[in-house]
């Protein structure tokens, strides 16, 4: 597992359930296209489950390796 997890806040919450909202709040995302780096361990990931629907998850290593092909590719 990577350390850290990249969440972005993509789909609105209104006129989800309260814990819904409750849970894109505990994960430090207030507005939308909202990024966050948030720690890879399972209460996190349990809450990343209840509103996948709302948010996009990258791993930190793989957008690293995208930043690198990037840079190889240009230089």
């Amino acid at each position: 597992m990577a350390d850290k997890l990249r969440v972005t806040y993509f789909r609105s919450a209104i006129g989800r359930s309260k814990d819904q909202k409750a849970t894109v709040h505990s994960l430090g995302l207030r507005r939308l296209n909202q990024t966050v780096e948030v720690p890879d361990n399972p209460s996190v990931r349990g809450m990343i489950y209840k509103v996948r629907h709302l948010v996009r998850v990258e791993n930190e290593d793989v957008a690293d390796d995208a930043v690198k092909r990037d840079e190889n590719a240009a230089g």
